[in-house]
């Protein structure tokens, strides 16, 4: 089985989430996406990360209708700073040893990876796989990381939190289900 490992923070989920999710199972033929939401992500600043289970619950519902796409609470229940080797290497124990592993991030990531907690393990369990994010290229990519390409999307999720603190709309970036729970929820305002 090939499953796909889409960490983030999702602080909130959005299309670009999606899409990039969509194209890399695509591209990697695989056969499930896991979205992996962090507690609190080990190397972004706390300030104004949305409480855990908000975010777990938006990646639910923007995924709902996709077969190939499943959420994991894995890091959420933590309740604690994760890394990606731990829950890498929870994921392998729970899908054995049948399971290839493709360990999807984004090129804003690559400055850090150098950083990340036991990397050179993280590339023997898994392929390490790097998509292009706007403004932030594809400098000093290791050997052992696989880039894919898709069209660039110009969203964040820094963005959609100002859009939602000025009161302007975010529909054309984040998923109907995930609105409005933002919605009902008084989130981000």
């Amino acid at each position: 089985m090939r499953i796909g490992i889409l960490g983030g923070t999702f602080n909130p989920i959005h299309i670009g989430h999606l899409t990039l999710a969509r194209e890399a199972a695509r591209q990697l033929k695989l056969d499930k996406l896991i979205f992996v939401p962090s507690y609190l992500p080990p190397h972004k600043d706390q300030e104004g990360i949305l409480d855990a289970e908000h975010r777990f619950k938006m990646v639910v519902l923007a995924i709902t209708g996709n077969p190939k796409f499943e959420v994991s609470r894995i890091e959420v229940d933590l309740k604690q700073k994760a890394y990606s080797i731990d829950t890498l290497r929870k994921l392998k124990d729970q899908y054995g040893a049948g399971a290839e592993f493709f360990f999807i991030t984004g090129s804003d990531s690559l400055k850090e990876l150098a950083t990340w907690k036991e990397r050179d393990e993280m590339f023997k369990l898994s392929t390490f796989v790097v998509v292009k994010r706007p403004g932030f290229p594809m400098e000093e990519v290791p050997s052992q990381v696989q880039a894919i390409t898709m069209a660039e999307m110009d969203i964040s999720s820094t963005e959609i939190r100002k859009r939602l603190k000025g009161k302007k709309g975010i529909e054309d970036v984040v998923p109907d289900a995930a609105r409005e729970y933002i919605k009902k929820n008084g989130l981000y305002i």
